[in-house]
């Protein structure tokens, strides 16, 4: 069949829209049809060169649909299941998914190749065999995936919001309640409030977090993140320090999230120095595989205990998490249609991207036309 779906050829390039060519669905395999897609900033890695990727690449990796056909031996789910993608998939099996770290599953080792297991490319078309991003690429109106990609939703839940919790809320959201712990009365620094910051401050705050510092030079973002839980909001760190002090009498944060953009060791300086005794610092953004940007000193680590702590997908389980967080967003508990800022067709992807570049974005939501 065919799809019309949004395509990186060339690494720094614009983002072109191709009609290419989709296989049926095979042992394992579902199609689903795409409903919404989230604009979240790891596709940007991808498209600039940050994250080196397989290309030709169909990017989308937050989506949420409608399953039209399943192959043989799915058991997840079947055809008309409403369904979240869980932007790392969970084979439930390998060493990881068996201790309840489904977010490392050694499936997940592949999504910037872009094939299914067996190395199989759906996809094709006037450039070859063409990857998706996460092993989803859902900015196309179908796709073909593993049905371990797959976490089914209550048909009632809105998609377009619901979209959300394949990627950038449980990885924010997660990176405070799991990843950083946080316990009640403590207090929290966020730097970065994007799509996943502004769900480390709702995590923290639903934590029972006394203090939730957010850091942004975006006045818009500092805005929504007071709305959303923060309770106080600066724009650059030098800024906050005196704050972080003075609210705890010297002790400095319990824990400091880094969700910026594009993680540097100035960030990631100051995040360690924000936090003190025991304190823990949450790695969640990213920037280019080989970039050095931790330089510390070692025996303040030691002295004072501090720790490091890497996050992917806020350390949530999926099967679980997913189901979790929307449980939360229905009792009121965790906000997304706040977070919404615009919505675009498919082919305004590269509007949307440049809106969310120029920070006037906290999300933005691609609806596919069928």
């Amino acid at each position: 069949m065919k799809t019309k779906a949004a395509v990186v050829i060339e690494a720094g390039k614009r983002i072109e829209i191709e009609e290419l060519d989709l296989d049926k669905p095979q042992e394992g395999e579902v199609l689903i049809r795409y409903t919404y897609a989230g604009l979240c900033h790891s596709d940007v890695h991808v498209a600039h060169g940050d994250l080196e990727a397989r290309l030709p690449m169909v990017l989308g990796h937050e989506g949420a649909g409608i399953i039209e056909e399943v192959g043989p031996g799915v058991t997840r789910v079947k055809p008309g299941d409403h369904v979240v993608c869980s932007f790392i998939p969970n084979c439930g099996t390998c060493r990881y998914c068996a201790n309840g770290q489904q977010s490392i599953c050694d499936m997940g080792a592949t999504i910037l190749e872009g094939y299914l297991p067996g190395e199989r490319f759906p996809i094709t078309g006037p450039r070859g065999q063409y990857g998706a991003m996460c092993m989803l690429g859902t900015f196309s109106q179908y796709g073909v995936i593993h049905q371990n990609s797959c976490v089914k939703v209550d048909d009632d839940l809105p998609l377009d919001k619901a979209v959300l919790v394949g990627c950038g809320v449980p990885t924010g959201w997660g990176s405070a309640v799991n990843t950083a712990e946080v316990k009640a009365g403590q207090t929290v620094v966020v730097m970065g409030v994007g799509g996943i910051g502004i769900n480390a401050v709702q995590g923290a705050a639903l934590s029972g977090a006394k203090n939730v510092i957010a850091i942004d030079p975006l006045a818009n973002k500092r805005e929504k993140a007071m709305e959303l839980g923060a309770t106080h909001a600066f724009a650059s760190a030098g800024e906050a320090m005196e704050t972080i002090t003075n609210l705890t009498r010297g002790q400095m944060a319990d824990s400091a999230i880094l969700t910026p953009g594009l993680m540097t060791s100035e960030i990631v300086s100051d995040g360690f120095n924000s936090v003190g005794k025991g304190g823990v610092v949450v790695l969640t953004g990213l920037n280019k595989i080989e970039e050095a940007n931790i330089q510390l000193s070692g025996s303040v680590m030691t002295l004072y205990r501090k720790q490091l702590r890497g996050s992917l997908f806020g350390d949530c389980n999926p099967t679980t998490d997913i189901p979790r967080i929307l449980g939360l967003y229905q009792s009121g508990d965790i906000k997304l249609d706040e977070i919404i800022t615009n919505t675009y067709t498919l082919e305004q992807v590269n509007e949307g991207y440049d809106d969310l570049l120029a920070g006037k974005n906290v999300r933005g939501i691609v609806i596919h036309e069928h």
